[in-house]
């Protein structure tokens, strides 16, 4: 099992070379999801959880961590995180599943939900 808090706490130290040497990129990087993300016709919770369905459906374990920590941020429900995934199940097959139920744990840990029994 992932334990996705060290793993987006690396990732983001782990990012920081990456913002010394290449700032622009960085920068310009930032400021697209920055613009992605901003409220508009979609508010933030739902392009969170697009955000998710491609990182499942891309097999992207920080982008799952990530979007999961985001989507607790914002008050997202199991419920609307289990939809999202059984989108990004049927766009990216069984590989999708396999990373959907990491993404049930990963959004378990940062909302602090206890995982159901077996």
């Amino acid at each position: 099992m992932t334990d996705y808090l060290p793993l987006t706490q690396g990732i983001s130290a782990h990012l920081l070379p990456l913002r010394q040497s290449v700032p622009g990129v960085m920068k310009g990087f930032a400021d697209m999801g920055k613009a992605a993300m901003a409220d508009g016709v979609l508010d933030a919770k739902t392009k969170e959880l697009i955000a998710l369905a491609i990182g499942v459906a891309s097999h992207c374990a920080g982008c799952i961590g990530f979007h999961t920590k985001a989507l607790a941020r914002l008050g997202a429900t199991e419920a609307d995180v289990y939809e999202a995934l059984g989108v990004a199940i049927y766009m990216g097959g069984g590989p999708s599943a396999m990373y959907a139920a990491d993404a049930v744990e990963a959004f378990r840990q940062f909302a602090q939900v206890p995982a159901a029994s077996a």
